[in-house]
């Protein structure tokens, strides 16, 4: 048993899935907080669709090779992340209509250019990801997004806060909310694009929204939420990993559903999910019956 148990952590490629998974958890997690409490949790899903684009283009003109496909995705998310933040804040479209704009057009043109290549089948692993064929570049990609995300957060912590909660506030204590803005979706670019190995388009929405929903009904304080969100990110995914292989499954989405059991227990025992919440229905009732019978 002992053996069976272990088995994993003797081979190679199942040691870089697993730092990749945790990077990515913590990255994602930590990510996902800002767009939750913004309410932009989409727009990870928005930029994942967006970036077929570059990628179709790239393998067009550069061939298969890891090192354009991946130039290709930065350029086109970025692109986007750019455009529709500008739109947002220059012309009086909402924030949500620009990205949905962009996002549908982007697929658009994404899925015909993908049409035009003559083997699109060897795109499919950027769709559905697979983490266990990653390579030390791919380890040491991750690990560099990942510690320029949680550098960013220690540095400008207190405009990404304001910003996430009073973006007014800040512009009137003299910041800039829109580069602040624009700084989040480049890390959310950023780390779809490295993710693109492990989990591909499709499923990396969740890296991102399944931690911090399970951090929000957790936890009361803002600092607490990043760090639950970021442990609960690297290690449901560390453990979809390992569950992977052990029960024979895809690993990406083995991967996403242990995120989303977590936010599942979380939103029935959390401190602020239906337990709480029933519990304290329970007791207002009693108070008021108790209230009731005094009178």
């Amino acid at each position: 048993m002992a053996e069976e148990l272990f088995a994993p952590l003797t081979h190679p490629f199942v040691l870089r899935g697993l730092l990749i998974a945790w990077l990515l958890g913590v990255a994602c997690g930590v990510i996902g907080c800002f767009l939750l409490l913004r309410r932009l949790v989409l727009i990870a899903d928005s930029f994942g669709h967006a970036l077929l684009p570059g990628i179709g283009l790239a393998y067009l003109w550069l061939g298969p090779g890891h090192s354009g496909l991946y130039l290709g995705a930065a350029i086109a998310g970025l692109l986007t992340a750019l455009i529709s933040g500008l739109l947002q804040h220059v012309t009086r479209l909402p924030e949500d209509a620009a990205f949905a704009a962009l996002f549908v057009l982007c697929f658009a043109v994404g899925l015909i250019i993908l049409q035009q290549a003559m083997t699109p089948t060897d795109l499919l692993h950027y769709l559905f990801g697979d983490i266990l064929a990653s390579t030390m570049d791919d380890v040491w990609r991750t690990w560099a997004v990942a510690s320029a995300v949680v550098l960013a957060l220690c540095l400008w912590y207190r405009p990404l806060l304001l910003e996430a909660f009073d973006a007014t506030f800040l512009r009137a204590c003299g910041g800039r909310p829109l580069l602040v803005h624009l700084g989040v979706l480049f890390a959310v670019v950023a780390t779809i694009v490295t993710a693109l190995q492990a989990v591909g388009l499709v499923l990396a929405l969740g890296w991102f929204v399944l931690p911090a929903a399970a951090a929000y009904l957790c936890c009361d304080r803002w600092s607490s939420m990043l760090l639950m969100a970021g442990l609960i990110g690297g290690m449901a995914a560390s453990a979809g990993l390992l569950a992977s292989w052990w029960l024979d499954w895809p690993s990406g989405p083995c991967m996403v559903a242990a995120l989303g059991a977590v936010c599942l227990s979380c939103m029935v025992g959390g401190r602020h999910g239906l337990r709480a919440r029933w519990r304290s229905a329970r007791h207002d009732a009693d108070e008021s019956g108790t209230r009731c019978e005094r009178t």
